[in-house]
Parts: C-alpha cells; sequence; structure tokens
C-alpha cells in the first residue's frame, strides 16, 4: 500500500535527489514522524525501576551529587514519582523557549530542570552534610526519618513544615451532601442482641 502512495507521489518531486530522499525515508519507517512526535509511553521494565518507598519528600534540604551543580544546596520544590525526579529550587537551570500565547509574553526564560532521585542527599540536621535516609520508630510508636551512613550523626529529620499546609482548607461548615453527626455515631449493628443481622 505504501509503496503504490509512493509511486503516485513521484510525479510530485522535481529533482533526483528528492526522489533518492523520500525513499529514504520510507525505508528507515520515519515518514510517519516527520511531522509529529509518538506519546511516550512507559513500558514495564521502566516501571520496575520506580521508587517505591519514597524518603525525600517536598521541602526537605538536599545537596545535588552529580551533575554541573554538584556539591551546592537548595530545597525540594517538586517531588514527580511518576518519573523518579525532583526539581530542587533556583538549581539546574536551563532556557525554555516559550511562544506568547493569551495571558503571557513569549520569550527565552530560565526553568528549573528535574533531576533524578540518585543525583541528591538529604542534609543531615546536625552536621550538614549529605547522608542517606533511615527508618526507624520511637517508643510511642511513631515513624521517623532518621539520617544514617558515613558521617551521618544518627539523629531524626523532621518532616518540612511545608507538608502539613493543606493546598484546600478543611471545610468547618457541613455541607448538604455531608452525613449528620448523630446518624454517624448511631450504632446500627449489635451482635448480642441480633440488631443489624440480615433476615435469612
Amino acid at each position: 500500500m505504501i509503496w503504490e502512495v509512493a509511486l503516485a507521489c513521484l510525479k510530485c518531486f522535481q529533482t533526483e535527489n528528492d526522489v533518492i530522499s523520500f525513499f529514504l525515508l520510507i525505508s528507515a519507517g520515519r515518514l510517519a514522524n516527520t511531522h509529529r512526535e509518538r506519546p511516550v509511553e512507559m513500558g514495564w521494565k521502566a516501571a520496575q525501576k520506580l521508587i517505591q518507598n519514597w524518603r525525600i519528600v517536598r521541602g526537605d534540604n538536599v545537596m545535588i551529587i552529580r551533575g554541573k551543580d554538584k556539591g551546592e544546596t537548595g530545597v525540594i520544590k517538586r517531588v514527580i514519582r511518576s518519573q523518579n525526579r525532583v526539581i530542587v529550587e533556583g538549581k539546574n537551570l536551563v532556557k525554555k523557549h516559550i511562544k506568547q500565547g493569551q495571558g503571557h509574553e513569549g520569550g527565552i526564560f530560565s526553568v528549573e530542570a528535574p533531576l533524578h532521585a540518585s543525583n541528591v542527599q538529604v542534609l543531615d540536621p546536625a552536621t550538614q552534610k549529605p547522608v542517606k535516609i533511615g527508618i526507624r520508630y520511637l517508643e510511642d510508636g511513631t515513624k521517623v526519618r532518621v539520617s544514617r551512613g558515613q558521617g551521618a550523626s544518627g539523629s531524626i529529620i523532621p518532616r518540612p513544615e511545608i507538608l502539613k499546609i493543606r493546598t484546600t482548607p478543611r471545610p468547618t461548615v457541613a455541607g448538604p451532601k455531608d452525613t449528620p453527626m448523630d446518624l454517624v455515631l448511631e450504632k446500627t449493628y449489635d451482635a448480642k442482641t441480633g440488631k443489624g443481622m440480615p433476615d435469612l
């Protein structure tokens, strides 16, 4: 089918070089992708490499240990878990060409590019050195992050305050779709008396 289309298009070409380049594109299988990009889909191999237990969170003080900003410290601005990447505030800047549109101007802007999560390490709150993160349970059962590794003090790494701030505040007044508290607290099942048991 594609060769019939190619032969029909031969009349459109002016020179012999146009014909040669057209057939090279067809044989390489790139003709369909010259005008648009395919959507990027994650294969099962890439999905296997996703970090399951994240220990770096938004608001952590980290040091970049690889790349052009190696040795610099910053705050985690965003965590992209679907790509194993983080954005550090003010670091790994790249130039981005943005087209002018409604409500914003165009131009060349510096934006933060994502870094792989393995290229940053959390700073120890006591020594201010990059360390690995471990998990420990306190006596009351609370789960905390602790610094571990070479040169680590073993101190607790606190959760950032920014995580306690909700993006949407909790409603204080019950809405029309909220269940009234007297219905919530009503006991509808009792195993001893048989209340709430289905009739079989």
